[in-house]
């Protein structure tokens, strides 16, 4: 079927021949031939035909052999893009495993990194299905770590300096693939590019929607072809990128030895003409009327000739009367009125069809019919997720005409459409209740309420803004990719409606969210000095904002935004809660447990308020103290397994490891994919001499979790304890090669080697420990044991 649609597509493309041309030939010029150009850059205005046109380069590049990737703005920020490349590759039967995984790594650590300031409120209790988005928030302490630190937390090593954020990571690594997604996961994608370009004559990657898209890419894509900064691209590799601007001079200074830019205009006059005839529009009069209503725009060649013209006067005009005149020839008026109201709506499904006709429904077809009918008109596409959506060049004229010549009708039909979202938000909330962080960081709640967003700022531009930019704090809060989403909505109300006000916030904020690392961190300061936000909202705004200073290592900060957020929404016990968290990621322990005494004194009985005392007395090295809080958390919320996964870690540090054994069973039981407790429970497992038994559990937290260091570093010591050193020796160095900062790796490894009378390495092992940890007591005594320097006598 998608081979025959294909087909037909083809058989109705026309036109741009010279481009199609140059893209052919270019295949035919090896990469070190100096005409060989590594980037095409299509550029033109909306409806010009760029699209159509990067589909029909797709098809020339598989033709040559090339695998193919097509990436658009339905991709939200490098990872987003990364993945796409990814699946797509995958369907054409090139698995990048090694990127597969690392993105399966980012995803985890990104939700475990944001998990620990964003639980759930007190309206939405946790429950042992909703705890995958917070499990592994080692660094603050909320659940137990393992490896090097798998007992009593010394705070000193895991925060110095500017590395104090990492010490909420499982390695140094985990921090850098959070923080700078694009330096970890673009060298990847580079390493495994590499190999499919060994198999393949070429590979062809395009970039549809770069007016949307440049702001996270361009630099990204200008770096990856141009410098060695994340490592070396194939050289038969093509580009294609298309927007509706040309290259930005500034960056892509010279790039005319590299690239080729490939300016879109509209149909010539022969051209058009073939797109009609192929139609089956050749009546002079009816063609010359088309050509000079549509300034031969290829979209709107082919909407005007779709509606059968049979003489001049069927022919309307596109910028003025839209869908009346484009449907004329079209007998049902419900159909004519049906194109109209549905230009409403950025997406199309049935029930939004239903919603958007239902005032002119009567005597007409179905919901279900129209949208069929819709869905077969050329001005109505289907993006890759599914969705039917106009294309921009007859959705603008057709809203203009709506909101000028019918304004009321304008205002209901937003106001019906923001209801139709707005239950639709209602329906997943309830869904979703009980489970972990909040709405924003959930894709399907996301799209509708941008939706919902879009359409109450239609409806009322003055009206809504105010409610529109309090949810921009909440965007903000969970990433800059998030906050990109909502910005857009914003940006597309104000070029729908021409409020002038809106145009200037959307232009600030996708400015700012152009910088992926602090772009939700600007618009956060955007909205604290301009939205004039109530009390509530400033607070949400600085909670936000210290969340984000958080995430990039700035605590201190961070602190004086929770302290601003505390005096503005003294009564909320989450805020409490917040700087609670920082204070630990400090080593603040004593001003944590404040805080939380605090959130307790606000929410009494919280489950929560005592997990996190407990986890805070652990962190403290007191597990005498952690294990009461533990306990009463586990009353109140039996069902949580990270608190019984804290119990579990707590009581085999006091010295009782067949009841840590059972709290780790029950967490286990309550969710199977828990990694951290099947290490853990390896330990204690190992502990009780059930070598196998503590294997099998690490087998499967490193099926879960591939990358972390800790799960190698625990079976060596179990390995090791079995007198199978070679074995233990090469999971010490898989561990360290993850994590080179692992000092605890380093002197295990160092045991092992002296078990095979490796000494020197041995040694040289020891050194290296001390030399990432100076502190590590330890590794300095079996160092002057295997030198046989006697120990100090005590006086």
């Amino acid at each position: 079927m998608q081979e025959l649609i294909r087909g037909r597509r083809r058989a109705g493309f026309v036109g741009r021949r010279e481009e199609l041309r140059l893209f052919r030939e270019n295949f035919e010029l090896p990469p070190d031939d100096d005409r060989h150009r590594f980037l095409f850059h299509v550029h033109g205005p909306a409806g010009v035909g760029k699209t159509s046109l990067v589909r029909e380069l797709a098809r020339l590049a598989r033709e040559c052999g090339a695998l193919v990737a097509h990436v658009d703005e339905g991709s939200a920020g490098i990872p987003g893009t990364v993945t796409e490349l990814a699946a797509q590759f995958a369907q054409q039967g090139r698995t990048l495993k090694h990127l597969e995984r690392a993105l399966a790594t980012y995803r985890q650590r990104s939700h475990e990194a944001i998990a620990a300031v964003r639980e759930p409120g007190p309206d939405a209790p946790s429950t042992g299905s909703a705890v995958a988005a917070r499990a592994g928030v080692v660094g603050l302490g909320m659940v137990p770590v393992v490896g090097a630190f798998a007992g009593v937390v010394d705070a000193d090593r895991l925060a110095r300096g500017a590395d104090r954020l990492r010490s909420r990571f499982r390695t140094q690594d985990d921090a850098r693939l959070v923080l700078e997604p694009e330096r970890v996961l673009t060298p990847v994608l580079l390493d495994e590019l590499a190999e499919a370009a060994d198999t393949a004559p070429w590979l062809a990657l395009f970039f549809d929607t770069y007016e949307r898209t440049a702001p996270f890419l361009d630099r990204w894509l200008h770096d990856t072809m141009t410098t060695d900064r994340y490592g070396v691209l194939p050289s038969n590799v093509v580009v294609v990128t298309a927007g509706q601007r040309p290259l930005d001079p500034a960056r892509w200074e010279g790039a005319a030895d590299f690239a080729a830019e490939l300016p879109l205009r509209p149909f010539t006059d022969t051209e058009a003409r073939a797109l009609l005839a192929a139609k089956g529009v050749t009546d002079e009069p009816v063609v010359a009327e088309v050509l000079r209503l549509s300034g031969r725009l290829p979209v709107l060649v082919s909407t005007l000739a779709e509606s059968g013209p049979a003489g001049p006067d069927d022919v309307g005009d596109p910028s003025a009367t839209a869908v009346e005149r484009f449907l004329k020839a079209e007998q049902e008026p419900a159909r004519r009125a049906a194109a109209l109201a549905c230009a409403l709506p950025r997406r199309l499904d049935e029930e939004v069809v239903r919603t958007c006709t239902g005032e002119d429904g009567e005597g007409g077809e179905s919901p279900a019919e129209l949208y069929a009918w819709l869905r077969a008109m050329p001005f109505v596409r289907t993006d890759r997720g599914g969705a039917a959506r106009y294309h921009g060049v007859v959705r603008a004229p057709m809203l203009r005409l709506r909101r000028n010549s019918s304004p009321e009708r304008w205002r209901s039909g937003h106001t019906r459409l923001a209801e139709l979202y707005r239950r639709r938000c209602a329906a997943l909330e309830e869904e979703d209740r009980g489970e972990p962080g909040r709405p924003w960081t959930r894709p399907a709640w996301r799209a509708v309420r941008v939706e919902e967003l879009y359409h109450r700022l239609c409806a009322g531009p003055r009206a809504a803004l105010p409610g529109v930019l309090r949810e921009g704090v909440d965007a903000c809060r969970a990433d800059t990719a998030v906050a990109r989403e909502w910005a857009q909505a914003v940006a597309d109300a104000a070029d729908d409606t021409d409020a002038g006000h809106l145009r200037a916030w959307a232009d600030d904020c996708l400015a700012a969210l152009a910088d992926e690392a602090t772009g939700a961190l600007r618009v956060l300061e955007l909205l604290l000095a301009r939205a004039a936000l109530d009390d509530a909202g400033r607070a949400a705004a600085h909670h936000a904002h210290g969340l984000q200073l958080f995430l990039l290592g700035r605590l201190r900060e961070a602190l004086d935004d929770h302290a601003r957020a505390i005096a503005l929404a003294p009564d909320d016990p989450w805020g409490h809660h917040d700087l609670a968290v920082t204070h630990r990621a400090l080593g603040e322990y004593e001003s944590a447990l404040l805080a939380l005494a605090e959130a307790a004194s606000l929410a009494p009985g919280a489950a929560w308020v005592a997990r996190q005392r407990g986890e805070t007395y652990r962190r403290m090295g007191r597990p005498e103290e952690a294990l009461p809080w533990l306990e009463r958390a586990h009353q109140l919320d039996p069902e949580e397994p990270l608190t019984l996964g804290s119990l579990g870690q707590a009581k085999f540090t006091l010295g009782r490891p067949r009841e840590a054994l059972a709290d780790l069973d029950r967490a286990i039981a309550l969710w199977p994919e828990y990694a951290w407790a099947l290490t853990r429970r390896a330990r204690v497992r190992h502990h009780l001499g059930d070598g196998p038994g503590a294997l099998a559990d690490l087998d499967r937290a490193q099926r879960l979790a591939p990358d972390v260091a800790g799960t190698r570093g625990e079976r060596g010591d179990v390995l090791r304890a079995a007198g199978r050193h070679e074995e233990a020796v090469a999971e010490y160095e898989s561990a360290l090669a993850l994590d080179p900062a692992y000092a605890w790796a380093w002197g295990s490894r160092a045991l092992s080697l002296e078990a095979l009378g490796r000494l020197d390495e041995a040694l040289a092992s020891l050194a290296e420990a001390l030399r990432v940890d100076p502190g590590y007591a330890w590794a300095r005594e079996q160092r002057e044991r295997i030198l046989g320097i006697p120990e100090p006598e005590v006086p």
